[in-house]
């Protein structure tokens, strides 16, 4: 084809009779644009059609995306930018390697590339066809693997590590000088004081009381391998606390044996204080010395010889463990996997109890080896289980060096947090709290996120906190997700949306993993938690909207917060489910295949007026836990839901629990409260179940359909 003075001539080869030819003209002028309409030659006939040229592509194709800078391989992260010549045009774009269409990401601000990643985009105008798909590898960082660290690393300050030859009483003053700074309801509780008391395997006589944001743990592979001649307590200590446990957040114990000096351990606690991997030679009280109030609490992957008695708590989650006996339950009492747990017999009195756990993952966790290096044990899965994965001797899996793990202490950023991922390494983060200007993205395979000492993400400028790809093996562990005052549309994401691969046989887990909106800084966060990945397991997730805290950072318009856990994946468990006070549906489940065993909610305090929290379809308030119309499959056991709706008595929601009314969506002991009977909840299922009493008395659904 060639041009003279502005005459286009082409010539073609022979054709048959009646054979067409369109012609689409393209030229360069700041980038393509498109002759319209097209012309065409009819062999034969000698006809041709024609028009005046055009620009923007109208009734042509879309052009092309572009990338800036272009893909390659770079030694850190890419800000990359998108950018169409189409008057008008849209981009959509993948990160994961699919085609992108016209439902993918919608670019709107340059993207983040922290890790080897291919972007896909294509772009889009009314009355146009889609461009081509673009592609861009870019490939971050030179190393093949996480840079090897030390095997003995330095843990920083907030990191207590005890040794039997340090001596008792040298080992108690500290812990009684720890528990001085962290034990006060008032001034501890949205403090940023941080730490873990971990000891060396051996056996130490001392009684360690567990303060706010505090983790205690053996260095063992297994329980027994540290002893603590004494207790390691949780109670209504402060005069403050006028005998009340309701607010015992933030702390937990992990991977040691107890002889509890008088008998009987006592871990009086409410949410986010696991009790997991404890060999307890006697029994264990659930509820404060002085029998108040408790609102707990979760245990797993322990032996309790002698009995186990909640007697004040309000609710309780135990899983694959041994009890000598369990006493007591005031609404919902739930087991799974639990050998000595009550006979199943909801709602008088008030226990479900599951022969077994469908499928569990005990968590990731720190131990010395014999030579007195550092390494982190993985359990491996398990399904159907009863009874500790220890009960027979060690736990079965597999352990993976502190080498492979980048420690994250005070000084490190999003930028470096980044950067340790992107180049393979796994993360150990350490007590303390983490301002984030980007979102952390975990995208390889088999990453373990762990943390001790409740060591909490704070995601600045709206940036989401943390988002995980869509592949096999992800495992997260023991991270306060504490939103910023600009909000975020989510603190973490698992699987980008329309994730769909299946990931049973290697599933990602998040446990021990709490989000809080509100209570130290005025936080705000659209959705919590969002799990796009099929077959995730969450296990012992807190999902807070304060109700309370420090003065000016708690309010109905203050504290904003629409859901703390949106499923969309297939067949997510959820053992152990905590969600409260958000300010609408606060559970969405749309994936198919769901399965909860415990659900413990309490719906938003402070609503103004009915007018302010009413449904979209009319209905007043919203459900605590929704499933989504379209859901064919879905079954929960043991679920609670409480109102107290203190700023304005009148409020109503019409029920606590939503789904589509069909064989395969099955609720199993579900109860509304209301506390004092301020406010009211219609029903518990849909239509099904008696408005909430005034005296506190539960309304009560054993079956549902």
């Amino acid at each position: 084809m060639t041009n003279t003075a502005g005459t286009w001539t082409w010539t073609v080869g022979s054709l048959t009779t009646g054979s067409v030819l369109e012609y689409w003209f393209t030229y360069e002028k700041n980038g393509p644009q498109y002759d319209t309409p097209h012309f065409t030659y009819t062999q034969g006939s000698g006809t041709t059609g024609g028009g005046t040229g055009g620009t923007g592509g109208t009734g042509g194709t879309v052009a092309t995306p572009t990338f800036s800078p272009a893909g390659g391989t770079f030694s850190s992260a890419q800000t990359v930018t998108l950018a169409d010549a189409t008057a008008g045009a849209t981009i959509r774009y993948t990160r994961d390697g699919s085609t992108p269409t016209a439902s993918s990401t919608l670019y709107s601000a340059p993207i983040s590339v922290t890790s080897t990643t291919t972007v896909k985009a294509i772009a889009l105008a009314s009355g146009l066809t889609n461009s081509a798909v673009a592609s861009a590898t870019y490939t971050i960082g030179t190393s093949a693997g996480c840079p090897t660290q030390s095997d003995t690393p330095d843990f920083g300050p907030n990191v207590h590590i005890f040794d039997p030859s340090m001596g008792n009483a040298a080992i108690q003053s500290q812990l009684d000088a720890q528990f001085a700074q962290m034990k006060d309801t008032n001034s501890a509780q949205f403090s940023e004081n941080r730490v873990a008391d971990l000891y060396k395997p051996g056996t130490y006589n001392v009684s360690d009381n567990v303060g706010f944001y505090t983790s205690v743990a053996g260095l063992g592979q297994n329980p027994d391998d540290v002893t603590i001649n004494g207790d390691v307590t949780v109670d209504a200590f402060n005069a403050s606390d006028a005998g009340n446990a309701t607010q015992n957040f933030w702390r937990s114990a992990e991977n040691l044996a107890i002889n509890p000096s008088s008998g009987t351990d006592r871990w009086a606690v409410a949410q986010a204080a696991p009790f997991r991997r404890i060999d307890v030679h006697g029994g264990l009280a659930l509820y404060p010395a002085s029998y108040g109030y408790a609102s707990g609490g979760y245990i797993a992957d322990t032996k309790v010889s002698g009995q186990t008695a909640s007697i004040s708590q309000q609710q309780w989650y135990t899983r694959d463990t041994n009890f000598g006996s369990w006493s007591g339950g005031v609404w919902n009492m739930v087991f799974s996997g639990v050998n000595g747990a009550p006979a199943n017999t909801f709602p008088n009195p008030p226990e479900t109890t599951l022969g077994t756990t469908p499928v569990s993952r005990d968590v990731p966790y720190l131990y010395l080896d014999g030579t007195g290096k550092y390494r982190v044990f993985l359990p491996s899965l398990r399904t159907n289980a009863s009874g500790p994965s220890w009960a027979s001797g060690s736990t079965p899996g597999s352990s993976l060096p502190m080498s492979q793990f980048y420690v994250v202490k005070a000084g490190d950023t999003a930028a470096t947090i980044n950067n340790a991922l992107a180049q393979g390494c796994n993360l150990f983060v350490t007590p303390g709290v983490y301002h984030l200007s980007q979102t952390l993205n975990v995208t390889k395979a088999n990453t373990v996120v762990l943390g001790i000492g409740y060591p909490t993400f704070v995601p600045d400028n709206g940036v989401n906190a943390m988002q995980v790809a869509d592949v096999d093996g992800v495992r997260l562990k023991g991270l306060l997700f504490d939103a910023g005052t600009t909000n975020s549309a989510a603190l973490l994401t698992v699987g980008p949306s329309g994730s769909s691969a299946s990931h049973a046989g290697n599933p990602t887990t998040i446990q021990d993993v709490f989000f809080r909106i509100g209570g130290e800084k005025a936080g705000k966060a659209t959705t919590s938690l969002i799990v796009n990945s099929s077959n995730a397991i969450i296990d012992h997730i807190w999902a807070w909207r304060a109700d309370h805290g420090t003065a000016g950072t708690v309010g109905w318009n203050t504290n904003t917060a629409d859901t703390g856990l949106l499923v969309n994946g297939a067949n997510v468990l959820a053992t152990g489910l905590f969600v409260e006070h958000y300010q609408k549906y606060e559970v969405v489940w749309n994936g198919q295949g769901g399965k909860t065993i415990f659900f413990q909610n309490e719906m938003p305090y402070d609503p103004p007026n009915q007018a302010a929290w009413t449904n979209p379809s009319g209905v007043n308030g919203y459900a605590a836990y929704k499933v989504g119309a379209n859901v064919t499959s879905h079954e929960a056991w043991g679920l609670g839901s409480y109102c107290y709706f203190n700023v304005n008595p009148a409020v109503n929601s019409y029920h606590a629990f939503e789904a589509p009314n069909t064989s395969g969506v099955r609720f199993h002991d579900a109860l509304t409260v209301s506390l004092g009977g301020v406010g009211t909840i219609t029903h518990v299922i849909n239509d099904t179940g008696a408005v909430t009493a005034s005296n506190t008395t539960p309304s009560n659904v054993v079956s549902y359909p």
